[in-house]
């Protein structure tokens, strides 16, 4: 066992990955000589060399392009979007191209692309750079998309995906790459697809992913001073999405609160609510309730804070799924 942030953990991940098969390659802007804006690709270009750490022009539809390409050559490439809002540009090429390709060849081409964002706000930052694009991936067939939440689960998720043939878009929570915990640099992790219980609790479901997992775990520790025990659920992977968790929670606990920084209006928990209503009908107390961001643009920094998700409105959920 060892400290390591989620940045370092991902890190860490990475430099396995490359040492264990020489195909693995990592690419994006600043990745290389600089490490990455968050540090995340550090060293790997001085141990690896140029040729596998590919510092490239500032072109996300480029970077994407480049990666299906060295893919059908056979290449694992690892791309990384250097902030979130700067993966429309690469729209096209993910879309059109990534997701479409393996079932327009009937399974005979494979495309094990990583796509690296690290999404999401709480770090200051100005426009274009606090996004959550989720959702817009989960509807697109054809693509994995993941989310750890963790350094331990960092760790072993970007192993799995590397290893993994099919193209993954792998969001990483930035305002979290700073937080430590442990990390078992031999564990094998919990398999790519499948959820995670981090707390359990017999009142509420509380799902999240990403950066709302800590804030859910945080509201859950609240929660249980006013007698009240809330189940706290890593979705880690958003699709596919591991329903027998999600399910198997709400219906011991008969409601659920989903959160996401995303804004509520079809961000993927509206997915979520319809798919726990279908399924757990007979089993919940109260309709699925949802918190997230507001209908509106990413605010300015300053303002980002009430703009957030935080721990009182988690917890005003969880009051309201009891007035039913």
């Amino acid at each position: 066992m060892t400290t390591l942030t989620l940045a370092k953990a991902l890190n860490e991940g990475l430099r396995r990955s490359m040492e264990d098969d020489s195909k693995v390659l990592v690419m994006g802007e600043d990745v290389g000589k600089l490490g990455g804006v968050f540090r995340v690709t550090d060293g790997l270009q001085k141990d690896f060399g140029e040729d596998r750490v590919i510092d490239t022009p500032l072109a996300e539809s480029g970077i994407i392009g480049t990666a299906i390409g060295l893919a059908l050559r056979g290449y694992r490439p690892v791309c990384e979007i250097q902030f979130d809002g700067f993966v429309f540009p690469a729209a096209d090429q993910l879309i059109t191209q990534l997701a479409k390709m393996p079932l327009r060849s009937l399974g005979k081409v494979r495309l094990p692309v990583v796509v690296r964002i690290p999404f999401g706000g709480g770090i200051g930052a100005v426009e274009h750079h606090s996004e959550s694009p989720e959702a817009y991936f989960t509807h697109t067939a054809g693509l994995r998309v993941v989310a750890c939440s963790n350094p331990a689960d960092a760790y072993t998720m970007i192993q799995d995906a590397v290893r993994c043939d099919d193209p993954i878009i792998f969001f990483e929570p930035k305002r979290r790459y700073w937080d430590k915990a442990e990390v078992d640099l031999m564990a094998a992790g919990v398999p790519l697809d499948r959820a995670r219980v981090v707390r359990q609790g017999s009142d509420v479901t509380l799902l999240a992913y990403g950066p709302m997992v800590k804030t859910c775990i945080e509201a859950a520790g609240a929660a249980e001073q006013e007698g009240r025990s809330l189940e706290v659920i890593d979705l880690r992977s958003l699709s596919p999405l591991d329903m027998d968790v999600v399910a198997g929670s709400v219906e011991r606990t008969g409601r659920c609160v989903v959160v996401h920084e995303a804004p509520v209006f079809t961000g993927f928990g509206a997915e979520l609510a319809a798919r726990i209503s279908e399924r757990c009908f007979y089993h919940l107390e109260s309709p699925v309730l949802r918190v997230g961001g507001f209908s509106t643009p990413y605010p300015p920094s300053r303002l980002e804070d009430h703009y957030l998700p935080d721990l009182d409105r988690v917890l005003d959920a969880v009051d309201r799924a009891f007035t039913y």
